[in-house]
C-alpha cells in the first residue's frame, strides 16, 4: 500500500532517517519527528525529493503533551495517520555504577515512555478509524541485556512488556488496529558518536554491524505486512535463544567479550557531543562512522520475509532429495 501518512518517532538521524526515506520511496506521506530542527528539515527535503508530502515536527517524545500535539498537527496537515514508528532512542554507555539515576530517568524517559507516549497519541485515532499500524522498533538487547547498555537494555524490556500487554488488549477488543516489533542488531548510525560514555575508547556497535536502510526495509515491510515480531540480522534470533538455552554461559561469554566488543581503537576526544539532554548541532544523516564494517544486507531478513518462499523451496527439495534416494534403492537392488 502507498498513499498512506506514516509518522515517525527519532527521524532526525540513524535507523528513523532512512525509514523515513524508505517510507518516502514507497510513496508514502512522512510526518518526522524528533528535537533537531535542521536535522528535520534535511531529513523532510530528502522526503519531498521522492514526490510527496512531508512534515517537520520538532517534539521532545519524553514530553507526552508534545507529542499528543505533534499528532493532532500531522492530521490537520497530512490526513489521517495509517502507520506510526516508535523509534526515538537515547541511551548511557556505562557500568551501572557510573550511572547517576538522572541517567537512567532521562533514559526511560525517552527510549521507553517515548514509545508510550507515541502509542498513546496513534492509538486513539486508529481505534476510531478502525485501521492503523504501530511499529516498535526494539532489539535484541530487549531479551538478552549486555554489559555497559543497562540504561538502553532497561528500556527496550520494557517495551516488549507494554506491547505484548497492548497486544493482548486489542486482541481482546477484536480491534483492527495492529501492533509490531521489529527487533535490530547492531546498526551504523549516528548516536556511537553521541552517547553519553564514561568509556576511554570511542563506543561501537557490538559486530556483526548493519547499515540502517537494512533496519528501514524491515520497518516498511512490517508495516504492510504488520505480524507479531521481525528480527532483524543473523545475531538477533541467536542472541535471543542463546539467552534462553543457556543464559548463565552466555552471561560470562558477554562479560568476557562485550566491554571489549563495544569500543573501537579509536580513543574518545574531549570535545565529543553529548545528545542526552539536548540534540547535537547539525545534520548528522542516517550513517554513523562504521561504513567500512557495516553490511548493506542481511540473508536473515530475506529470509524471515519470504517464508512461504523459504518453506516452499525446503519442501521441494526434501522431494527432490526422497525421490533421488528411492532411485538409488531400486538401482542398488
Amino acid at each position: 500500500m502507498t498513499g498512506r501518512v506514516v509518522a515517525i518517532t527519532g527521524a532526525s538521524a540513524g535507523v528513523g532517517r532512512a525509514a523515513a526515506r524508505a517510507f518516502a520511496a514507497a510513496g508514502d506521506h512522512v510526518a518526522l519527528l524528533a528535537r533537531n530542527v535542521e536535522a528535520l528539515d534535511a531529513a523532510a527535503n530528502e522526503v519531498r525529493g521522492h514526490g510527496v508530502r512531508a512534515l517537520v515536527c520538532p517534539v521532545d517524545v519524553a514530553d507526552a503533551a508534545a507529542v499528543e500535539a505533534a499528532a493532532a498537527t500531522i492530521e490537520a496537515e497530512l490526513g489521517p495517520i495509517d502507520v506510526w514508528v516508535n523509534n526515538a532512542m537515547t541511551a548511557v554507555l556505562a557500568p551501572v555504577a557510573q550511572t547517576s539515576a538522572e541517567d537512567f530517568r532521562r533514559v526511560t524517559e525517552v527510549t521507553y515512555l517515548g514509545y508510550v507516549h507515541g502509542t498513546l497519541a496513534a492509538l486513539p485515532r486508529m481505534q476510531a478509524r478502525g485501521r492503523g499500524v504501530i511499529v516498535q522498533v526494539g532489539s535484541a538487547l530487549a531479551f538478552r541485556s549486555i554489559p555497559l547498555q543497562a540504561t538502553y537494555c532497561g528500556a527496550k524490556h520494557a517495551i516488549v512488556g507494554f506491547t505484548d500487554a497492548l497486544r493482548t488488549e486489542l486482541l481482546h477488543d477484536h480491534s483492527k488496529v495492529k501492533v509490531s516489533l521489529v527487533h535490530l542488531a547492531g546498526m551504523n548510525t549516528p548516536q556511537f558518536g553521541w552517547v553519553k560514555t564514561t568509556l576511554n575508547r570511542h563506543p561501537q556497535p557490538v559486530p556483526p554491524i548493519y547499515q540502517p536502510e537494512v533496519a528501514a526495509k524491515a520497518i516498511v515491510w512490517m508495516a504492510d505486512h504488520p505480524r507479531r515480531a521481525l528480527y532483524v540480522g543473523a545475531p538477533t534470533p541467536l542472541t535471543i535463544w542463546a539467552g534462553r538455552l543457556v543464559p548463565s554461559l552466555v552471561d560470562r561469554y558477554l562479560a568476557r567479550t562485550n566491554y571489549q566488543g563495544q569500543q573501537s581503537d579509536r580513543p574518545i576526544q574531549t570535545d565529543r557531543p553529548c545528545n542526552l539532554e539536548h540534540p547535537v548541532p547539525g545534520d548528522q544523516g542516517a550513517h554513523g562512522i562504521f561504513d567500512d564494517k557495516a553490511h548493506r544486507r542481511s540473508p536473515q531478513l530475506w529470509l524471515a520475509t519470504h517464508r512461504r518462499t523459504t518453506v516452499a523451496t525446503t519442501l521441494t527439495a526434501a522431494a527432490l532429495a526422497a525421490v533421488a534416494v528411492r532411485r538409488c534403492l531400486r538401482t542398488c537392488h
